[in-house]
């Protein structure tokens, strides 16, 4: 029997759509380019996969789930780090590895400052990546003013993306209506943003970089 049933079996359902469009995504490949993006899904659908083994099984050993919610944690980084990469390049941009570090430290050293200031864990550094994810959203919206090929499409994805972190703050009479609790619904939102994700990238893989000015 699995230990929390609606948030395991989710977190699995999100785990291997993602992992078959990364799948899928690999093998659209006609030009050389990146493979950050193919990266980023993978390890979304790590992270997800092993929330399925955390939520079905792991829950029942306090010891055990904190080593699982830390490796899920790190998968996230990894997830959110390849996003970033992503984005650079496609927005600014080969040879911009500076932009890149920069940024990244952002959230990283954020998440330092509050382990040496009041010894935060794992859900801080989470947390904290939500300053990269604004880096992010920040640099598509840039290239959607400048008419860059994945700008919009991609934004889309990734508000709807964060959008469907808005299910953790449902009211229980939403959850109890579909008979879900708040984590499997934001398990089942994230499906969306990563389909629309999935489609905006596919669809210009063929078609020439187009890095936007600073």
């Amino acid at each position: 029997m699995l230990a929390e049933p609606a948030q395991s079996l989710t977190d699995l359902l999100l785990g291997l759509v993602v992992l078959a469009l990364a799948i899928a995504l690999f093998r659209r490949r006609v030009r050389p380019t990146h493979r950050y993006w193919e990266y980023a899904l993978g390890w979304v659908a790590l992270s997800a996969l092993g929330g399925f083994v955390h939520h079905g099984f792991l829950v029942r050993w306090p010891a055990a789930a904190t080593v699982s919610w830390t490796l899920i944690s790190i998968a996230i980084v990894l997830g959110v780090s390849c996003l970033l990469a992503a984005t650079v390049e496609e927005v600014l941009g080969p040879g911009h590895r500076r932009v890149f570090w920069l940024l990244r430290a952002a959230g990283l050293g954020a998440y330092i400052g509050l382990v040496i200031t009041s010894g935060a864990g794992i859900g801080a550094l989470v947390a904290c990546e939500s300053i990269t994810f604004a880096f992010i959203i920040g640099l598509w919206a840039r290239a959607a003013r400048h008419r860059h090929p994945l700008g919009l499409p991609v934004l889309v994805a990734f508000v709807a993306s964060a959008a469907a972190a808005g299910a953790k703050a449902l009211s229980q009479d939403v959850t109890g209506f579909v008979n879900l609790d708040n984590d499997s619904i934001y398990h089942l939102a994230q499906i969306v943003g990563i389909v629309l994700l999935y489609r905006a990238v596919a669809v210009t893989r063929t078609r020439k970089p187009t890095p936007v000015p600073y």
